[in-house]
């Protein structure tokens, strides 16, 4: 009986991928509980490794190789109906397992390592997140516990009590170049270089939202963050930000992101996920127009081969192979005329709604818009323009350092019209 559950299970894999490949750019393969041995449709954790995917759900731990999937509550008990928040590869392939319960344990393919008496030590239930920095140490975020570093040999706890760190609810790590951790939180964004911190809110930079549940760094040292009201980045001294509004996100809430091998940044959402060369090609996936899971995408993984890989939280694993980034569109240059007074107008698509954010202690504003491009100008009590922006970018800095002190009157304009806001620069 088992033997025929699982060739009409594999039928069934292969007629929905037959069936994607005809719609997209790819070829779609989906598993959950009714066509596969997969532990659980409430995929919460993903990691894609050179043989297979490993898969955590709120039932415990998996593993994909091939076409057969493997349940490891059947070696450890203690995965059995266990919740698995995060799963993490290590330089020596070790499998590093995030659990509600038991804290971290590590496998490598033989012997099972726990930490009991750490976890009971340093509180550490519910770990969300764990990635290794390039000393090769161990950072741990922990649900209401804060930050955790292990060197192989001693463990150290940070928490907002006793340190710079904004909050012990932690839901994201990423480490850059410089070997500084970038942890998110539901209250900002904190950064630590082993000697000081750092912090990043709504309150003192571009950042669009508090809560931020998703940090991917880029091959250029770029932060990119997933918040609750859309997409942001930071190079270190520009923001930029992308939401429903002025981008093809198909929703604000992001839930992860990750990096492809040609730097292209994946990102899942509440309404499904993206795929962003960080300029101006998107690709967007929804149950409409791919065979990607309704809903609410939670965890998001690309393998070295190429394939990636989608986590549900109701509706089980999606895996999407040979998909390829169109090529920029390529058109024929166009003549350049003098606009006339009535086309050089912005086109009367609605009113623009714009909000002046001062960060005077900084030396800069930032502008929020709807729009993805504006023209700013600073136009003095005499009438004179004194500065002009171009090409201006929802929440991008504008330094104000060095002007007047005084009363101003901001321009923005954009296709949807021209707002005029008067600005006290004291």
């Amino acid at each position: 009986m088992k033997l025929l559950r699982q060739t009409l299970a594999t039928i069934a894999v292969a007629l929905v991928s037959l069936g994607a490949q005809a719609q997209q750019n790819g070829t779609w393969t989906l598993y959950n509980t009714k066509n596969s041995e997969i532990g659980g449709n409430n995929i919460s954790a993903i990691a894609a490794d050179s043989k297979g995917v490993w898969v955590g759900t709120y039932q415990g731990l998996c593993r994909l190789n091939g076409a057969s999937w493997l349940d490891y509550a059947m070696f450890n008990e203690k995965l059995k109906d266990q919740s698995v928040n995060c799963l993490m590869v290590d330089k020596r392939g070790v499998v590093w397992i995030g659990t509600d319960d038991y804290g971290v344990i590590e496998f490598d393919g033989t012997h099972w390592t726990e930490y009991a008496t750490e976890t009971r030590r340093l509180k550490m239930k519910f770990i969300k997140e764990i990635t290794q920095d390039k000393d090769g140490v161990f950072w741990i975020g922990v649900t209401l516990g804060g930050l955790v570093s292990y060197n192989g040999y001693t463990w150290e706890k940070y928490t907002p009590e006793d340190c710079g760190l904004l909050s012990d609810f932690i839901l994201d790590l990423a480490v850059d170049r410089a070997n500084r951790k970038w942890i998110t939180t539901n209250a900002g964004v904190s950064v630590f270089n082993d000697r000081r911190w750092v912090n990043y809110t709504v309150e003192n930079s571009g950042l669009p939202d508090n809560i931020v549940p998703a940090v991917a760094i880029d091959g250029n040292n770029v932060k990119w963050f997933g918040t609750l009201n859309g997409l942001a980045s930071y190079d270190g001294e520009e923001w930029r930000i992308w939401n429903t509004a002025n981008s093809p996100l198909p929703a604000n809430q992001i839930n992860d992101l990750v990096f492809d091998g040609d730097g292209m940044l994946w990102i899942a959402t509440s309404g499904g996920a993206a795929v962003f060369d960080g300029e101006g090609r998107w690709v967007v996936f929804t149950s409409k127009n791919s065979l990607l899971p309704a809903g609410n995408i939670y965890k998001i993984s690309v393998s070295r081969q190429g394939d990636v890989w989608f986590g549900s939280d109701t509706k089980g694993l999606a895996k999407l192979s040979g998909f390829t980034m169109p090529a920029p569109e390529v058109t024929a240059p166009v003549a350049e005329e003098k606009p006339s007074e009535e086309t050089a107008k912005p086109v009367p698509a609605g009113e623009e709604h714009v909000r002046i954010n001062p960060h005077l202690a900084e030396g800069y504003i930032t502008i929020t818009i709807e729009s993805p491009t504006a023209t700013v100008t600073f136009t003095n009590k005499d009438g004179k323009v004194v500065k002009t922006v171009n090409n201006y970018r929802n929440n991008q800095k504008i330094m104000i350092n060095k002007m007047a002190k005084g009363m101003y009157v901001v321009g923005v304009t954009t296709v949807r019209g021209e707002k005029r806001i008067k600005f006290n620069l004291k």
